[in-house]
This record gives structure tokens, C-alpha cells and sequence, in this order.
């Protein structure tokens, strides 16, 4: 390579990993309660324990693959039941637009696992290397001697483990969670589990710790979408740039009194996690995280100024404020027809959601004519049906159920198999059974084309009931 080529411009600047300082304040304070309860809930969930009886599994929150089932506390979900979780994820996608409608990006800024898991590991690394300072001029040290390797050795070493447990909590939702974990000391766990922990031990490690705002700003979808959930009465982070203008030092007999209130500390820079300046506007990176908020707040504080200087900020407020008017009331912004719609399209998928859980029938049955062939003529002249009915027991124990007939009353039922009209269903359960009709001979379903008529199952222990319509066919079917 010759020496022209060396010194070219290159296309790309490398990355200069972020080292955000600390801070304290109000915003800062709920980030940190959000992470030890978001962090909380998905660590400690599959360890809850819930009774439901010996046939059952008694992990409070399960999702059960080989069986097919989801199970949260006293909820059981079925594979035919699958519209409750489309629910869910429409609920998910519709509280996204109603959040980034109403205050931007704050799902980003507080509850993303992205953003809580960032947070985790600066917290670690500032624990180990010292705040922003410290961590520059680790960084910048060129030669790796005994300290920087021991600290980073350590910090490498904690990051390691929380992917660990990260990963390792993620698959105790899909199993039983103490099984599993006693399973995975011995090495008697299935391969499919270490393999599930190993990728996102790996994931989470490189993510959090390395990869950092480089998932918000060039792996993340929502950035880009997140301007068609956004208006100019959203509440979103901004500067108050006709506050803050011109900037300057504030020096005495300097010219202060001909500056704005931005004293061009850069503290709003500094605690930034993804290294943007909200003086520039509005940007694609900012997570509105508020942490330059309470950067900003502090040091207007200090210096003698009003809180605000960076806020939550309408675009709408912009033209009052810069002719000395106050913004609308934060309720104002929020409480507005677009907000509005969400909420209510919101709440109307909720609440069919619970309507349909309480409405849904413990007792099911499903029900197949046998085609090969459609019916049998008896020796005596009876026309025999035969249908492939399935019961479906949703308790935790075994059941007794009773099949009958209504219609018309020459027909006649019998069971396969079983003695009587009643079967025992095993618990939590889909059992096959085969069920004959009969029609005697000269009697108008033997000698019609086709009958309609209705089965029946009832549980005998509580009286629940569900039926099936069908159709008999005589010796005239074509």
C-alpha cells in the first residue's frame, strides 16, 4: 500500500465507545426503580410457585411447548385459544403507538430490555473502573499493565455472569424451573437449553456491553417508525434553544448579560448513554432517557437559573413560549383525540380479552363424521353412523362425562368400548371417543337421506355442558 493511500480519508470513522458520567435526579431515580423492578419480575417470575394439582405443573408462569400450553397463575391457555395471545401482542403494539404518541421514545428511554440491560452494565462498569473520567482515561491508556487488566478482567468477569443469568432465567419460563436448574448443574439438561443459554449469554454480554446505542441507532426498528406515532403535541425531550442561546461561559465583564442561559457545560453530553447533543434537535439516537435533563436541572441550579432549560417539550409550545407565554398543561398534551383513540382501542382489546376468558366453556367437544364409509347396514336392517368425538378436559383431575343424543327420537347411541353413556376423561386432556348412531329399521332417519341432530357431553361432577350439531345419514344418502 503506498503512503497516498494510506493517508486517504476514510469512508468510515471508527467508533468511540461512550463512557456516560453520573448522575442524580428525578428521572435518573425512576430509571433506577424501573430496572430493579423490570429486572426483578423477569429473574424471579419462574421461581413463583402455583398449586394446581398433582397432574399439573406448579411453576406460577409456564410455557409449556410439548404440551402445548401457556399457563400465568390461575390462567390456562390451549392451542385452539391462541387469540388470546394475537390479543396480547395487539394490546403490546397498540400501548407502543398510545406511549410514543403521548411522550416519544420513553418506552426506549426506561423499559426497553436494550436500554435496561445498558444500564446494568454501566452501573457494573462504574462500580469497577470509577465514574466517566476514570473510564476515559483507562480506555485511552495504551499500555495494558497489571491494574487495567485486573479491572477489566473483573468487569468482563460480572458482565459474563448476569448474561449467564439472563440467559439461564430465559429458559426456566419453558420448563420447571427448579428441575431444570438442578438438571443444568449435573449436565443432564437437554442440549436445546445450553444451547438457548449459550446464545443469549452471548447476545446479552456483546449487547450490553459492548454493542450499546449501536442496537438503538442501527439495529432498532422503531426509530423509524416512531415519527408516524408522533405529532407536535408529543411530549418528547428537547432544548429550549431560545432560552439557552448564544451560549457562553458567563464570565463576568465578558458580556455575560448578552447570553443565554446555556453556560455550554456539556453535562447534558456527558450523561448522555448515546453520546448525542440535544442542543442540536431532535435527533434519531435520543432514547429520551431525560437524563440530560437532570444534568441540565442541576447545574441551572448551581448556577442561579430556572430548572427547564432541557425538558419534556411540545413542538406546539415552541411559537408561545419564544413570545414569552407558558406551555399548556402537560394534561393538555396528553389527554388529546389521537391519545385518546389508542387508549380506547386499548382498553376495548383488554376488556374483550377477559370477557372472552371468563366466558370460555370448561367442557368441549368436536365432532367427525366417519366418510369410509358413510354408513353401515346392520343385519337387522339398522342403518349405523359412526363419529370420531373428541372431549376436551380442562381441570386438573379426571372427569366423568356423559354423551346423549337429542333429536329425533328413533335414533339411538352407543359408545365404543364403554358400558353406558359415560366415559372418564382424563385431566387436561383432549380423549378420543368412538360414538355410534343407530336407526332402526322402518324408522324415518334409517330411511331418509340425511337427519340432523345434536350431541351432548356433560361433566356429571358439576353439570357443565357442551354440544355439537351433526347429521345422520340413511340408506337413501347419495
Amino acid at each position: 500500500m503506498s503512503s497516498s493511500d494510506s493517508d486517504a480519508p476514510k469512508l468510515y470513522e471508527a467508533r468511540e465507545p461512550i463512557f456516560p458520567r453520573r448522575v442524580s435526579g428525578r428521572f435518573r431515580n425512576l430509571k433506577w426503580i424501573i430496572m430493579i423492578v423490570t429486572l426483578g419480575i423477569y429473574y424471579v417470575t419462574p421461581w413463583l410457585r402455583w398449586d394446581r394439582g398433582p397432574q399439573l405443573p406448579d411453576q406460577a408462569v409456564l410455557i409449556d411447548l410439548a404440551n402445548r400450553r401457556f399457563f400465568f397463575f390461575w390462567i390456562e391457555i390451549w392451542p385452539h385459544e391462541f387469540y388470546f395471545v394475537a390479543g396480547l401482542l395487539i394490546m403490546a403494539g397498540l400501548g407502543l403507538f398510545l406511549f410514543t404518541s403521548a411522550l416519544g421514545r420513553v418506552w426506549c428511554g426506561y423499559t426497553c430490555p436494550q436500554t435496561v440491560w445498558t444500564d446494568l452494565f454501566i452501573l457494573v462498569e462504574r462500580w469497577i473502573e470509577g465514574d466517566r473520567n476514570a473510564r476515559l482515561r483507562l480506555h485511552r491508556q495504551k499500555k495494558l499493565d497489571v491494574r487495567k487488566a485486573r479491572l477489566r478482567l473483573t468487569k468482563w468477569t460480572t458482565w459474563l455472569l448476569i448474561a449467564v443469568a439472563t440467559g439461564g432465567a430465559w429458559v426456566f419460563y419453558f420448563t420447571d424451573a427448579p428441575t431444570l436448574a438442578r438438571d443444568l448443574v449435573t449436565l443432564d439438561a437437554h442440549p436445546a437449553a445450553y444451547i438457548t443459554i449459550a446464545i443469549l449469554t452471548g447476545t446479552t454480554f456483546v449487547f450490553g456491553g459492548f454493542a450499546r446505542e449501536q442496537i438503538c441507532i442501527y439495529a432498532c426498528p422503531w426509530p423509524r417508525i416512531q415519527a408516524a406515532m408522533m405529532d407536535e403535541e408529543t411530549l418528547t425531550v428537547a432544548y429550549r434553544d431560545w432560552r439557552g442561546e448564544p451560549r457562553g461561559k458567563h464570565r463576568k465583564g465578558e458580556g455575560a448579560e448578552n447570553l443565554g442561559d446555556c453556560i455550554d457545560c456539556n453535562a447534558c453530553v456527558n450523561v448522555c448513554p448515546v453520546g448525542i447533543d440535544i442542543r442540536d434537535g431532535q435527533q434519531l439516537a435520543c432514547i429520551t432517557c431525560a437524563l440530560c435533563i437532570d444534568a441540565c436541572d442541576d447545574v441551572m441550579e448551581r448556577i442561579g437559573k430556572p430548572r427547564g432549560l432541557i425538558d419534556y417539550i411540545a413542538l406546539s409550545d415552541e411559537d408561545r413560549e419564544r413570545a414569552g407565554g407558558t406551555p399548556r398543561p402537560v394534561w393538555k398534551h396528553v389527554f388529546r383525540p389521537r391519545v385518546m383513540l389508542y387508549t380506547a382501542l386499548w382498553g376495548l382489546v383488554g376488556l374483550g380479552l377477559v370477557f372472552a376468558l371468563f366466558i370460555r366453556p370448561e367442557v368441549e367437544m368436536t365432532v367427525a363424521p366417519e366418510r369410509n364409509p358413510i354408513n353401515v347396514v346392520l343385519s337387522d336392517g339398522s342403518v349405523r353412523n359412526t363419529y370420531d368425538v373428541r372431549l376436551l378436559n380442562k381441570h386438573g383431575e379426571d372427569r366423568p362425562y356423559r354423551i346423549t343424543l337429542a333429536g329425533d327420537p328413533a335414533l339411538d347411541i352407543a359408545l365404543e368400548g364403554v358400558d353406558g353413556q359415560t366415559v372418564q376423561v382424563p385431566a387436561n386432556e383432549t380423549y378420543r371417543q368412538r360414538v355410534y348412531v343407530i336407526a332402526p329399521p322402518g324408522s324415518g332417519p334409517a330411511d331418509a337421506e340425511r337427519t340432523e341432530f345434536r350431541l351432548w357431553v356433560e361433566d356429571t361432577t358439576n353439570n357443565e355442558r357442551a354440544h355439537n350439531d351433526t347429521v345422520f345419514f340413511g340408506r337413501d344418502v347419495q
